[in-house]
């Protein structure tokens, strides 16, 4: 099976711009925005509850720690809000209605209004990624790419395996992308 394809800024734009004319606008934008800006898998962000990501009044958290059971290795890890994804988090408080909704209840509801499942949440990024026509796109896309681009700012290999809660730094290592204009641009550093 091939690896998720890591996305460029404008595959980035165009699938934000299709969030636009979704039935749940801010739910998906946020979703997406969430994916690259934590690198959670898809089964962690359906497992996310309003009290995880915002305190009592709304405000969202800097940081939170996914439990064992939210996390796919079964340990618990912290995960750290960038000022970019605090933006888009206090639009969605607004839009979700923290304020009035129980601490406990799915920070992304599916149609049914509980919890998405891990494969629905999958379902739901093929849906978004094929409909832009990034086919060789899924929900691991995200988590890819946030690995990617902070490997490409020099983040150590051993912050990137904290961040995404690998155990090992010879996965987080599978996680980065090489291309071309990275490999002409290293050999310019001599």
């Amino acid at each position: 099976m091939a690896q998720a394809a890591t996305l460029n800024d404008a595959q980035i734009k165009r699938a934000l711009r299709y969030c636009q004319s979704r039935k749940h606008t801010v739910r998906d934008h946020t979703i997406l925005l969430f994916s690259l800006y934590t690198g959670l898998r898809a089964k962690e962000l359906a497992a996310l509850r309003i009290a995880d990501v915002y305190e009592a009044d709304a405000k969202p958290r800097a940081q939170f720690t996914l439990s064992a059971a939210q996390t796919k290795g079964a340990r618990s890890r912290t995960v750290f809000i960038n000022a970019a994804l605090t933006a888009q988090l206090v639009q969605y408080a607004a839009y979700r209605n923290v304020l009035q909704s129980p601490s406990t209840a799915a920070l992304f509801p599916s149609q049914k209004g509980g919890h998405f499942s891990a494969n629905t949440m999958c379902q739901l990024f093929l849906n978004i990624y094929k409909a832009c026509g990034l086919n060789d796109a899924s929900s691991h896309s995200g988590r890819r790419t946030f690995i990617t681009r902070l490997a490409n700012k020099g983040v150590g290999v051993r912050v990137l395996a904290a961040l995404a809660g690998h155990s090992s730094i010879a996965v987080t290592q599978r996680y980065i992308d090489v291309n071309d204009a990275q490999l002409a641009n290293a050999v310019e550093l001599l």
